[in-house]
């Protein structure tokens, strides 16, 4: 198995933000990552009554898409998601899994078109921090700075780091060895 992380798009053509996106997750978790397309037709997860998408789905498609040589998955979508209990989400991971994805859909709001590049390209690596974090078996954390706080709206996310706290850099960088990574 790569200690490899796959950053990919559900997007066609790739989201502008798969770049920085990649450059962030192999610092921030120290393991290899690249880019490639996997997976961009995600119509099958479109639930026209709520005019989202249902991101555990599409989670599911992607684990199956991926070549099982892959550590973890990350995928970078523009639509809107959901899970059923939630009106939206940021973003979904499985817990200890290989697959995390984020919506980017939300993370342009409220923003000033002086500001929109850079706060929305922090955005994007935190939520994909975020979420990745979670394939590591990190849960969600108290400390608000933490990049793996939850965050209930976008000026949670604005007002976490992209870092993770001392306690769940422990956690990570154990799992991380656990896996073989390091």
């Amino acid at each position: 198995m790569h200690a490899q992380i796959l950053v990919t798009s559900t997007c066609t053509p790739p989201h502008s933000s798969l770049e920085p996106v990649r450059l962030a997750v192999s610092q921030s978790f120290g393991l290899s990552a690249s880019t490639a397309p996997l997976l961009q037709d995600i119509e099958f997860a479109y639930h026209f009554s709520r005019n989202q998408y249902h991101s555990t789905s599409i989670l599911s498609a992607l684990d199956q898409a991926a070549p099982h040589e892959w550590l973890k998955i990350l995928a970078l979508a523009d639509v809107d998601l959901f899970i059923p209990i939630l009106t939206h989400v940021f973003g979904e991971a499985q817990l200890g899994g290989r697959t995390a994805m984020i919506s980017t859909y939300r993370l342009g709001d409220g923003l000033p078109d002086a500001e929109a590049g850079t706060i929305y390209q922090k955005r994007v690596i935190k939520e994909a921090l975020h979420e990745l974090g979670h394939t590591f078996y990190l849960k969600h954390c108290p400390d608000p700075a933490c990049i793996m706080h939850y965050c209930r709206s976008i000026k949670d996310v604005d007002h976490k780091s992209p870092d993770f706290c001392r306690y769940c850099r422990i956690l990570l960088d154990e799992e991380i060895t656990r896996l073989g990574g390091r």
